[in-house]
């Protein structure tokens, strides 16, 4: 377990990093270097595992050890390439953290910040389809993921560049939120942009049965295209 003053080194060093005190900057930098081994050996053990309940739960023992380092590096603001931030971010929507995924996201987003290199998509795209994921995967359990979130995930990506059907995914994992929420109206109308973007987002009888309680008539189905 981390020590508090090695959290406090951590934190402090990572805000250093990119800083104009080259001494300093060198030191940050080596702290990123060991930051990316760690990471390298946690990786390596999650591959030694085949369960997903329990890469589930070791990913939930590494994320706080690196706490201390993504503190500093979002207090610092700095906006530098960081394959740590980008990583541990997905881990957080792993474990089903999504209000630390958003925190580490929402930075990664601002500064154009890119997926590691065996990442297809890009940054707005993977984050919005995991979390979509983990949200139908999570959901009626007791740890399902909050419209409130979801609705978080969709503002911070609005204006990025991805998929339609990975927009229509988180939009269709949205209306499914709402919907257990209770919040029905919103939830048809969240299926309803989810079927405009793609047409086999399987939204369909989820509106058949909303439409019938509310009284609703079924929107034209169209799929969203690019002209």
């Amino acid at each position: 377990m981390m020590s508090p003053a090695q959290a406090h080194r951590d934190r402090v060093l990572a805000a250093k990093r990119g800083g104009d005190n080259p001494a300093l900057d060198q030191k940050a930098l080596n702290q990123y270097e060991l930051m990316l081994m760690q990471l390298t050996e946690h990786r390596r053990a999650l591959k030694t595992l085949q369960s997903i309940d329990r890469k589930i739960q070791a990913k939930r023992q590494f994320l706080p050890q690196y706490t201390p380092y993504l503190d500093g590096v979002l207090s610092a603001n700095r906006g530098q390439q960081d394959e740590v931030l980008t990583t541990v971010m997905l881990w957080h929507i792993d474990v089903g953290d999504i209000a630390a995924a958003i925190r580490l996201g929402r930075y990664a987003i601002q500064h154009d910040l890119t997926m590691p290199d065996r990442f297809e998509r890009g940054l707005p795209c993977t984050f919005a389809e995991e979390v979509a994921d983990v949200a139908t995967r999570l959901l009626g359990s007791e740890n399902a993921v909050s419209s409130a979130l979801i609705a978080e995930v969709i503002a911070m990506t609005t204006d990025s560049d991805m998929y339609d059907e990975v927009r229509a995914k988180l939009y269709r994992a949205y209306g499914e939120a709402l919907e257990a929420e209770e919040q029905l109206q919103p939830a048809f109308d969240a299926y309803q942009t989810a079927l405009k973007y793609n047409d086999k987002v399987g939204v369909k009888k989820l509106m058949e049965k909303l439409g019938r309680t509310l009284g609703t008539s079924q929107p034209d189905s169209g799929s969203h295209t690019a002209s």
